[in-house]
């Protein structure tokens, strides 16, 4: 009798088995010891239950569940394909393995796009693709997979937005969508993941504002949210993510944010909120964070003392403070884990406690007011070079010495006087030390960064800067001619390494040597020219990507980016090494830039904002790297260059002055008389050069081939100062050249003043000036060229572009941003003046940003301007401005306040066409809104808008209009009414506006490829004041108007 019944072993589906092979015959993968690809494919650990997918010993793997059909059919659900270099497509077949739950398929080079057919793994729950170089838009279908607890996407090529339908999966706990390429907004039914524990969203070029939803994202335990383009505030929602350990916010464009909303998260062992507009102070009980391991509030707006407790946390071992405007001293105790500290750039002072020597303290205290007196030098050598101001070797070109020229030979030719800008006396009067000197002024510098001293073919000395830079750090060179700030901690990464090597053979170089190594930071790294005679420079930037592999691997997949700022300004956005190199990381890449001195010291500043992966090809590996800075000037020296110091002595031996003694003074006499003789007025073109803050300089005949001549075919429209052209740069940039009439009122003095306006201020709503040629008679301006046009063309032109109610209401608080930053966040407080439809342009994702600074004028704190030239846009210009040339940040208010009607209404601010109480927009609506008949303003093209928005957009219009200026919103209250942050109140005073204007002129849009004429009532003027007479046959413009105030 037969006791037992042998069982058959269960065996795999013959559909399976068919796909799978198929799948590893495309990737040409080979059969693993444990299995037999060509065999029976569920055995051995593909049904072995201890054998988990996590364990790198099985690579590639398959698991199997063999419960089917009376467990004698296996279906494949788990597959892992992990950091194999497999290359190409995804084949086919893998689509209809429909018993998936796991799939990785993680750090390879898989190529093409996701096919609608992954809608089909309806069991999938963990699925990533990350770290490829997959195409293409994400797939809808993939809502299809409701039982989906993790989506891995990142570090890929996608395009295009994240489908709304995915917010299907309401099961998901875990998000990875950094570095994916993706665009757009987040969908609103992304709310649904109230089982999310995990979200990346970094480096993505997201739109809009923050969602509120994230806020209620409970179970959140990790968030990062970086360099993504969101524009805040920090939604008050967020308050309840509680459950966090970790946040990573950074790089939030617009809105300002206290740190309120951290109140309760005392979970967090990290927290990062770096340059995100944050202000208020930092509260007392930030103390009570006991988890709290790295603490990062750097390139903020906070202000008030930094709270004891803070320093005292037990746990905290990275803090870092920069960039704010912190006041007060240092606290007097620290924690023991606290070993890496950054408070540069604040407004710190008094004297530093005892614990700024302990060992093993990596610190930075660059830029404040320290009483640095009886520090020990050994352990925070140079500071004194890097506080405020830059005080060390700071002079007009004399050097200093200790001990002065006897009487009975002193010569009076070191007496001069300086002879204009950039004239420096060599010598300090009466000085003499045994025919030695100490030299207080350079003209140049050559640092090889992160690398040893290495002279060039051409025969510059590159010092070494091979310097134990950490998280937080400083180092000035011996002989205090250059200095370097290093500030950021590496995410993720436990052994952070600070310099990168490589033993590769650099093309596109004579000095492949000082490629070879090269200086790394997480964040901001700043290097310094100190003691540098006054005047232009060419500063040279040399870079090579030693770290991220140029190969068709998954570690080629890596992006670095970071922005560069030299003298404080942005001259590289996005920077890219291996882009730029052509995708290579053996190829050098040099960058020059022209840039001036006028305190004697030079500042180069890179900077990370999120942009970039975060880990390929390992953990970390982000932020700026460069390999050289160095520094030349444009001008004749007239100071000693000081040699490279190998100790501490910086004396210079004189030989034979007594002898010449004679023959000097003779000569100073003469040199004297002719410099005073010859000594010329201060020339535009000498103020151009002069400018502390100046943009990139084209030649001509760049700009003349870019536009192709000025050819007509190129022209975009005919501004009131001259024409506007396209033209096509040599790295391929599309650009708008401003060409100034020579017959424009538009001289040499206001070309100057609009350089300086537009270089010292950077936001994403405003135009973007690359640069600018004052060659001979030539006086230009280039611009970033938007192809949407302007405003004015989209609302009342042939309307090509559609604007959607959403959208015109995003136009309407970018510019508010925009203007919020003119007036109040910018270096140089600026009014823009002509505020007006044809002046705010739209961007290739509709995106405004407010053009044409030309009438901009630049005013300081707390003064109210009478201004002798009115200078705008009739239907646009504040009445008292009109009338009195009464100018304040308010005439900006309200020109923004007719924008905002004119997008409710899809009209221009006067049609003398229509029936009588429709002619002028303010007039009609305010009779609208006095009768509570705000609907009818509504544009009859906008087929669907939210009534609220409208209501507020019509209400905050109506305030920004009111006769009195003074009763006006800022724009920052206009901003926060916008948000939905702020009330809107009813407006108390009617508008006040202009009527019967019979001045004709014609005015177009500038910097894009469409062309707006108005010849009736929106037409740009200056009105003459006494600084500018009429020329000679010159009739004064009509301007006969008068001011209503309604009815």
């Amino acid at each position: 009798m037969v006791r037992a019944q042998n069982r058959t072993r269960p065996t795999t589906h013959p559909d399976d088995a068919r796909a799978l092979n198929s799948i590893f015959a495309a990737w040409k993968i080979r059969a693993p010891r444990e299995w037999n690809i060509s065999g029976e494919l569920c055995s051995g650990v593909a049904i072995d239950a201890s054998v988990l997918d996590s364990n790198h010993a099985y690579n590639p793997l398959i698991k199997c569940d063999c419960s089917f059909q009376n467990s004698t059919i296996c279906r494949i659900n788990n597959i892992k394909v992990y950091a194999i270099d497999v290359v190409g497509p995804i084949p086919p077949e893998l689509w209809t393995l429909t018993y998936l739950t796991n799939l990785n398929l993680g750090q390879n080079y898989l190529t093409g796009s996701l096919s609608p057919a992954i809608g089909n793994l309806t069991r999938m729950q963990w699925m990533t693709f990350g770290i490829n170089a997959l195409s293409g838009p994400i797939p809808k279908e993939i809502g299809l997979l409701t039982d989906l607890r993790l989506l891995g996407i990142s570090s890929n090529n996608f395009s295009g937005s994240l489908p709304a339908e995915i917010g299907s999966c309401t099961k998901l706990q875990q998000m990875y969508i950094d570095s994916s390429g993706l665009s757009g907004g987040i969908p609103l039914s992304f709310a649904n993941f109230v089982e999310l524990e995990v979200a990346w969203i970094m480096d993505v070029e997201l739109t809009g504002r923050i969602p509120d939803f994230i806020g209620f994202w409970t179970k959140l335990t990790t968030l990062r949210i970086l360099g993504t383009g969101l524009s805040g505030p920090i939604p008050s929602s967020f308050s309840n993510l509680i459950a966090l350990t970790e946040l990573r916010l950074g790089d939030i464009s617009n809105g300002s944010s206290s740190l309120d909303f951290i109140k309760d998260m005392k979970s967090l062992s990290v927290l990062v909120l770096r340059n995100n507009n944050l202000t208020g102070t930092i509260p007392s009980t930030i103390g009570g964070y006991t988890s709290l391991q790295q603490v990062d509030l750097s390139f903020n707006k906070l202000h008030g003392p930094i709270p004891a407790s803070l320093f005292n946390l037990s746990r905290l071992t990275h803090l870092f403070l920069g960039n704010n405007t912190l006041n007060g001293s240092l606290p007097t105790l620290k924690g023991q884990s606290l070993s890496n500290l950054d408070v540069s750039y604040n407004d710190l002072s008094g004297s530093l406690p005892s614990w700024v020597s302990l060992p093993d303290l990596k610190l930075n205290l660059v830029a404040n007011n320290f009483t640095l007196e009886g520090l020990d030098n050994r352990v925070l050598s140079g500071l004194h070079c890097l506080q405020k101001n830059f005080p060390c070797n700071r002079g007009e070109g004399i050097c200093k010495c200790n001990k002065k020229i006897p009487s009975q030979i002193m010569f009076s030719m070191l007496n001069v006087q300086t002879y204009g800008q950039g004239s420096n006396v060599l010598l300090e009067k009466n000085c003499f030390k045994t025919f030695a000197i100490d030299w207080c002024l350079d003209y140049n510098f050559s640092i090889n960064c992160g690398g040893p001293e290495i002279r060039s073919v051409s025969g510059a000395l590159f010092e070494k800067e091979d310097a134990d830079l950490g998280p937080a750090s400083f180092v000035v060179s011996a002989a205090k001619r250059w200095a370097a700030s290093s500030v950021g901690n590496f995410a993720g990464s436990s052994n952070n390494i600070y310099i990168a090597t490589s033993l590769a053979q650099f093309i596109n170089t004579m000095d492949s040597e000082l490629f070879q190594s090269a200086r790394l930071s997480a964040s901001s790294l700043r290097y310094y020219g100190l003691g540098l005679e006054n005047g232009g420079y060419t500063v040279t930037l040399q870079f090579a990507e030693v770290q991220i592999e140029g190969s068709n691997s998954w570690k080629g997949i890596g992006r670095r980016r970071f922005n560069i700022y030299v003298q404080g300004r942005l001259v590289e956005k996005d920077f890219d090494i291996r882009r730029t190199a052509g995708g290579s990381s053996v190829r050098a890449v040099q960058r020059e830039y022209k840039t001036n001195v006028s305190e004697n010291h030079l500042e180069v500043h890179l900077f990370w904002a999120g942009k970039g992966t975060c880990c390929i090809p390992i953990q970390g590996a982000y932020g700026p790297l460069i390999a050289a800075v160095s520094a030349t000037p444009d001008f004749t020296p007239t100071v000693a260059n000081r040699p490279p110091s190998k100790g501490k002595s910086r004396t210079g031996t004189i030989v034979g002055v007594i002898v010449g003694v004679g023959l000097l003074s003779i000569f100073a006499g003469v040199v004297i008389l002719v410099i005073r003789k010859r000594r010329k007025p201060y020339t535009d073109d000498e103020e151009i050069l002069s400018m502390d803050v100046k943009p990139y300089t084209f030649t001509y005949s760049e700009l003349k081939n870019a536009t192709q001549d000025f050819d007509l075919s190129n022209k975009l429209g005919e501004g009131g100062f001259g024409a506007v052209y396209k033209g096509n740069l040599n790295d391929g940039r599309e650009v708008a050249v401003k060409q100034l009439s020579i017959g424009s009122r538009q001289g040499k003095g206001q070309f100057v003043a609009e350089i300086i306006a537009i270089s010292s201020v950077l936001h994403r709503n405003l135009v973007k000036l690359y640069g600018c040629c004052f060659e001979g008679d030539h006086r230009l301006l280039v611009y970033e060229y938007l192809p949407n046009g302007s405003l004015d063309q989209a609302l009342f032109g042939d309307k090509s572009l559609h604007l959607d109610w959403s959208t015109r209401y995003e136009i309407c608080l970018g510019v508010a941003r925009g203007l919020v930053y003119l007036h109040e966040e910018a270096s140089v407080r600026i009014i823009h003046r002509d505020v007006k439809a044809s002046n705010i342009l739209l961007d290739s994702e509709l995106v405004p940003k407010v053009s044409d600074f030309g009438l901009a004028k630049l005013y300081d704190d707390k003064k109210t301007h009478i201004s002798t030239r009115v200078a705008g846009t009739i239907g646009y210009l504040a009445p008292e401005y009109a009338m009195r040339g009464h100018l304040t940040e308010k005439t900006d208010v309200y020109a923004f306040g007719v924008v905002a009607l004119e997008l409710v209404s899809g009209r221009k601010n006067s049609d003398e066409n229509l029936e009588e109480g429709k002619k002028y927009l303010l007039e009609w609506a305010w009779n609208l809104h006095e009768k509570n008949r705000d609907v009818e303003l509504i544009d009859d093209e906008l087929s669907e808008y939210n009534m609220e928005e409208v209501k507020r957009m019509i209400g905050i219009a109506l305030l920004c209009t009111q006769s009195s200026y003074a009763l006006r919103p800022p724009m920052s209250r206009v901003v926060a009414m916008l948000s939905g942050d702020a009330e809107v109140n009813d407006a108390t005073s009617k508008p006040g506006y202009l009527t019967d204007c019979t001045f004709d002129d014609t005015t177009s849009s500038s910097f894009s490829n469409f062309q707006t004429k108005d010849t009736s009532f929106s037409t740009s003027f200056i009105a003459p004041g006494p600084e500018m007479p009429l020329r000679d046959g010159e009739s004064k413009p009509m301007v006969g108007f008068k001011i209503k105030e309604g009815r």
